[in-house]
């Protein structure tokens, strides 16, 4: 029998509401035994080519070693980051400072706070957005033609570097908060880095201060009764500076890489980092954000631990460009200028606009122009930016 669409979407609303007020995510319905995923988790559109990956491609793997003790290799470095950056979006690093027993016990934290029992979890389940700390599915909204991702996550938000341990949950609390340290300290190096990757001073990006605060996120990918009719995470662009990734030994991370989906197999020790949009635009397209996306699977599960930089609190308002100095006649700006809140929200409400949400063309920007019109008429949505974890498509 025909469903009409309206009544359609009203009963996936309604089953998403009734997933939402279990508050037992994902995992939940494993544990519950179900054999069939709920509608709004297939996503017919993304499982059909090109499915495994391609093995014979590879991401690159660069080595910090003697990043700071050898002149010559760290140009070496330099010189692969910049490469990798403008080509792939996405690359590994080795011996790159963080102390191995730091991710191990990272991914251990995270599953051990989603492994614990329901009600232990249950407190900290919200689609609320400006929470700090937030256990979560889909926060709430899903948009046609995206599904939810078979996944569940606890977020935490350290605007500029800060947030108060006791909101932490304390199954995972000093994992999550020594990791966070060994973020901040690798996150002052690659600013360096990717500044003389970008033929800038040395200084550029920190002075910038436009990775000055951490969004992370503790991923558990459960494993799902129908792996073929979903996935892990759906494809997309992460929105903020730069992205640094630790996943476990089970793989199931894709990059999209000249039209194919490439496998990024796990590195013992390797932490993986990817370009974030906002960084393609402030680098006036010199370096590339590319989309991504973690299958499903049918057997076991899959944890890893994102933390993604983006600016500091002083900074979220403030109107971001291309970088002038990157700009000349021969490379004129492509993007407008545009806060980061604004191009946060753009990238959550999915507007059709070319490059999958970034403001197109100097000032000119339909994006651009709707977004002044909400600094200025809307005071109460930048009352809570401080406040502001609205992310939802990470790995």
């Amino acid at each position: 029998m025909h469903v009409p669409e309206r009544k359609r979407a009203d009963n996936d609303i309604k089953e998403v509401e009734e997933f939402e007020m279990t508050k037992a995510g994902v995992k939940g319905l494993v544990d519950s035994g179900v054999v069939k995923i709920p509608r709004f988790f297939i996503n017919p559109s993304e499982k059909s080519s090109n499915n495994g990956g391609v093995v014979r491609l590879q991401i690159p793997v660069i080595d910090f070693q003697g990043l700071e003790s050898n002149v010559t290799r760290r140009m070496e470095i330099i010189n692969e980051i910049r490469k990798a950056s403008e080509t792939w979006g996405f690359f590994q690093m080795v011996n790159h400072g963080v102390p191995i027993s730091a991710m191990d016990d990272i991914l251990q934290g995270t599953r051990r706070f989603h492994e614990q029992p329901k009600e232990l979890k249950m407190e900290y389940y919200s689609t609320d957005q400006r929470r700090q700390v937030k256990f979560y599915t889909t926060l709430g909204f899903i948009r046609k033609p995206h599904a939810a991702s078979w996944r569940d996550a606890l977020s935490c938000t350290f605007t500029d570097d800060i947030l108060d341990p006791a909101a932490i949950p304390p199954v995972c609390r000093n994992e999550i908060t020594t990791y966070v340290k060994c973020m901040i300290e690798l996150r002052e190096t690659l600013s360096e880095i990717l500044s003389e990757a970008l033929g800038l001073s040395r200084d550029f990006l920190g002075q910038m201060q436009c990775m000055k605060s951490e969004y992370l996120s503790c991923l558990y990918y459960p494993a799902c009764p129908e792996p073929d009719k979903t996935l892990g995470t759906e494809k997309h662009t992460d929105p903020t500076i730069l992205t640094l990734l630790v996943q476990d030994g089970t793989g199931g991370l894709q990059i999209r890489h000249d039209n194919y989906w490439v496998d990024v197999p796990p590195i013992q020790g390797a932490l993986i980092a990817n370009i974030g949009s906002f960084m393609q635009l402030i680098s006036n397209d010199k370096f590339k954000s590319v989309e991504h996306r973690v299958l499903a699977r049918s057997v076991g599960t899959r944890v890893s631990t994102a933390c993604f930089f983006f600016p500091s609190a002083d900074q979220i308002l403030k109107p971001y460009g291309p970088i002038k100095e990157l700009l000349s006649k021969e490379n004129p700006p492509v993007y407008g200028e545009v806060s980061y809140l604004a191009f946060i929200s753009s990238h959550q409400t999915k507007l059709s606009e070319e490059r999958r949400g970034l403001p197109v063309g100097p000032k000119s920007s339909r994006l651009f122009i709707f977004f002044e019109s909400i600094q200025t008429s809307n005071p109460i949505f930048w009352r809570d930016v401080q406040k502001l974890g609205s992310f939802h498509h990470f790995n």
